[in-house]
């Protein structure tokens, strides 16, 4: 039914028909008003064109009909109609968006682009990867599931920072804030809370990366600095490091010997609170010394040689 392709393709202006696609179907006047001849009512075109694939998979198909087909927009892989129909969703999502940098979770019209896309991504790197090991002399075994330049153009003619070399979720804020500021005028979310876009919290990936400064790329860097005007926390800014269990064990020694120096043991009752000043601004901590030494008492065997040592020197009874 050569008909009913040369119909679906004047509408859609291909042939990428879903399997399941039938001709619209029912009642003559029905048929009629969706432009159909009442003689293709409920023609099954989808499986016709699935079995045209194979009948041209098996070289089953003479050249006159392959080339009538192909005038019609026929993609005769699998693979390729697969691809088609992702790229479609991911025009789609993009329009609606502003950018193809779509979350996992992301669909368009039913179609998960968000994996889609995560895909693409794998195909891409992959791509890079080979390419990188045949300039440097490197063998390389086998470019299947590489992304083919052909394919990284139509996505990168979506939006060409649609693969960053991080995560996308940084990517995907980064842009976010940049639309912001270019609808506002200026204005920079600082504070957690204060903007949200498309589910992204962008005064709390601003604070992110002004804290984090030193963690990110000098490419990232300079996009922060110089597209969106963010500039590195300042140390007084910055939260105190956290202590390290080495840290907090440091800490705990230090008041048990401030505790034997003053009481000339270390037997302290369980409930007893350790008061001592830490650091150059001599901050005033309180510690559980007495939990902490039963602690220490009860672990003996896991304990390092060292730190025994330590504690049997300032009057720990193990036993």
């Amino acid at each position: 039914m050569s008909e009913a392709a040369v119909i679906y393709a004047h509408e859609h202006g291909d042939l990428k028909v879903p399997f399941t696609y039938r001709v619209p179907g029912g009642r003559y006047q029905a048929v009629k008003a969706e432009g159909w001849p009442a003689s293709l009512a409920s023609f099954p075109l989808g499986q016709w064109i699935a079995d045209n694939r194979r009948f041209y998979a098996r070289g089953d198909m003479d050249e006159d009909r392959i080339a009538q087909l192909e005038k019609l927009g026929m993609i005769w892989s699998h693979f390729d109609v697969a691809w088609e129909e992702g790229l479609s969703a991911a025009r789609g999502w993009a329009a609606e968006a502003g950018h193809l940098l779509a979350p996992l979770d992301a669909t368009f019209q039913g179609y998960r682009v968000g994996i889609w896309l995560k895909n693409a991504r794998a195909a891409a790197r992959k791509a890079a990867e080979i390419e990188q090991r045949r300039a440097e002399g490197l063998p390389v075994e086998s470019s299947a599931g590489a992304l083919s330049d052909e394919r990284r153009e139509q996505l990168e003619d979506i939006d060409p920072s649609w693969c960053p070399s991080w995560p996308v979720e940084w990517q995907r804020a980064f842009h976010l804030v940049r639309l912001h500021l270019e609808e506002v005028g200026g204005t920079l979310p600082t504070e957690p809370g204060e903007v949200v876009h498309q589910g992204e919290d962008l005064g709390r990936w601003v604070r992110s990366v002004r804290l984090g400064w030193e963690n990110l790329t000098t490419v990232q860097q300079w996009m922060c600095e110089q597209v969106l005007g963010i500039e590195p926390a300042a140390e007084d800014e910055k939260p105190p490091p956290r202590r390290t269990q080495a840290d907090k064990w440091a800490l705990n020694y230090q008041a048990a010997r401030q505790y034997y120096e003053r009481e000339g043991h270390l037997q302290v009752p369980r409930k007893h609170i350790e008061r001592i000043t830490v650091g150059d601004d001599q901050v005033e901590r309180e510690l559980r010394l007495g939990a902490w030494t039963s602690n220490q008492r009860s672990r003996a065997a896991t304990l390092t040689p060292e730190r025994v040592e330590q504690l049997s020197a300032i009057g720990m009874r193990w036993t």
